[in-house]
């Protein structure tokens, strides 16, 4: 296929990424069995293989149909996979391994011979799009496949760990040892502007258009929040006590009565790492008990991706080469979460460290469209959400795909959700 594509780079490009990011989609599926594959863990979150399918559902719906003109080679898998189709509780009946696999080979065997005509200049906003959005559904079956864990009661299994590793790194693991550092620490991010979101082709809708913010002086905590400063939140008794909490973060805790964060684990090997499975609650909660706050959208990103020097916004914390395992925790290489301070070469212009990667962080901020805001390739993709219910989320976490990791990026949920792989850290006036 390559050969028939050496004409154009980009076509090139699109398929060198696409073949990547299905193959690291599929290993998450190496020794799958049937029930973890139709499971629904928890009720907010579909099986891992309804995403599968979804993957090759809206593959074939934008490139397919909706660009090359082809009817849909599935109709029947058309009510189970599209998004608004079913609802969750009824995604469980599902097609087995093989079939879905037979699914998604068929459509992508179309997708790269219509990839070899394509007028992918125009199609590439589509293209890249398309691209993120199997990276996203691979990141939420690494979470779902967490939750089935929690769920079955085998954590941390060390044969389920030697497995992961195999996949990954032919049984090696990179030596990541924590440094001693002051974990607490905290930087002063002086006044002024920066330039926030994102123009260039892989932005998605909402991190457009480019803009200008000036942001007052700010303090920020150099590392997110680690399990041995929440272990202090927990040990002083902070679940219990409604002095750190907001009110609605109150009713949220009396009804769901957890004592812990979701991924929590006592084993002191894991004290350095972020804390993981949180809601916005909890972090906001431990906030308070710090004395602290939750940091705006902007004051994260500008810590993150700012170069004050340059006067220019950087696409990675550490510059603009593509981001690999020396930068930060991501695409599943190590599959859990690794100290807050082991990449030091990962680290933003004003020293901001793990801004990508290991875990998601949660901001104080509504999620909303910038000023210009314009919707693709649907209304539904961003704009729905624009409801003043969903809390913004930056960085990327362990499992996020390289193609979905930049300072730009923007996630979001409600304040309630804990099962994504989410921590925090903390900002100060």
């Amino acid at each position: 296929m390559i050969s028939k594509l050496h004409k154009s780079s980009l076509k090139e490009t699109f398929f060198r990424a696409f073949s990547q990011c299905r193959a690291k989609t599929l290993a998450l599926f190496d020794g799958i069995d049937k029930a973890t594959f139709c499971c629904q863990p928890h009720p907010d979150f579909s099986p891992i293989g309804w995403h599968l399918g979804h993957i090759a559902y809206t593959e074939s719906l934008w490139l397919l149909e909706r660009s090359a003109g082809l009817p849909c080679l599935f109709p029947r898998y058309r009510k189970l996979f599209a998004a608004d189709g079913l609802p969750k509780k009824e995604r469980v009946k599902l097609p087995n391994l093989e079939e879905i696999r037979y699914y998604l080979d068929t459509v992508r065997e179309k997708v790269l011979h219509y990839l070899e005509v394509a007028d992918v200049e125009q199609q590439e906003p589509l293209w890249r799009f398309i691209l993120q959005h199997e990276s996203q559904h691979s990141e939420i079956i690494s979470f779902v496949l967490e939750l089935s864990k929690q769920e079955r009661g085998e954590k941390d299994k060390e044969k389920e760990e030697q497995q992961r590793e195999r996949v990954r790194h032919g049984g090696k693991l990179p030596s990541l040892p924590h440094s001693p550092h002051d974990l607490s620490e905290m930087i002063q991010i002086p006044a002024g502007e920066f330039e926030m979101g994102d123009d260039s082709v892989d932005a998605l809708d909402n991190e457009q258009p480019l803009h200008r913010v000036y942001l007052e002086t700010y303090s920020i905590d150099r590392y997110p929040v680690t399990c041995t400063q929440y272990r202090a939140f927990m040990t002083a008794g902070g679940y219990e006590n409604p002095a750190w909490w907001s009110k609605a973060g109150w009713e949220w805790l009396q009804t769901e009565q957890v004592t812990q964060p979701l991924y929590w684990c006592e084993n002191p090997m894991w004290d350095h790492h972020p804390v993981c499975g949180v809601s916005w609650y909890e972090a906001e909660a431990y906030s308070r008990f710090v004395g602290k706050r939750l940091p705006t959208e902007a004051e994260w990103e500008k810590a993150a991706s700012w170069d004050a020097q340059a006067h220019c916004r950087r696409i990675y914390p550490w510059g603009n080469e593509q981001p690999t395992l020396k930068h930060c925790n991501h695409d599943n290489f190590i599959g859990k979460t690794t100290p807050v301070d082991a990449f030091s070469i990962g680290q933003s212009f004003y020293g901001l460290y793990d801004a990508l990667g290991n875990v998601w962080e949660w901001t104080s901020s509504w999620f909303d469209g910038y000023l210009g805001f314009q919707s693709y390739p649907y209304v539904g993709y961003s704009q729905v959400y624009f409801d003043q219910q969903h809390r913004v989320l930056k960085g990327g976490s362990w499992a996020t795909r390289p193609w979905a990791l930049r300072c730009s990026f923007r996630n979001w949920y409600h304040p309630c959700v804990r099962q994504i792989l989410a921590g925090f850290r903390c900002a100060a006036d």
